[in-house]
């Protein structure tokens, strides 16, 4: 399994951490999502069925930034 770890922006609540989550796990190939809001961070587990894109472009379509 793979790991990602992104500093993201846009969790302003437990709504949208709720919605990322959610449309996250929709993904096929991802395992884990562990959202820490207080932080603005992420780590997504996840395996060769998905890629980092697929990834980026939902938690951007959620109403994230991805924080370089």
């Amino acid at each position: 399994m793979n790991k990602i770890h992104y500093d993201i922006s846009g969790i302003n609540n437990s709504e949208v951490k709720t919605q990322l989550k959610n449309a996250l796990d929709k993904i096929d190939g991802i395992s884990t999502v562990n959202i820490d809001a207080a932080r603005g961070s992420i780590e997504v587990g996840y395996n060769e069925s998905t890629d980092e894109n697929s990834i980026k472009s939902c938690i951007e379509n959620v109403g994230c930034n991805i924080i370089s």
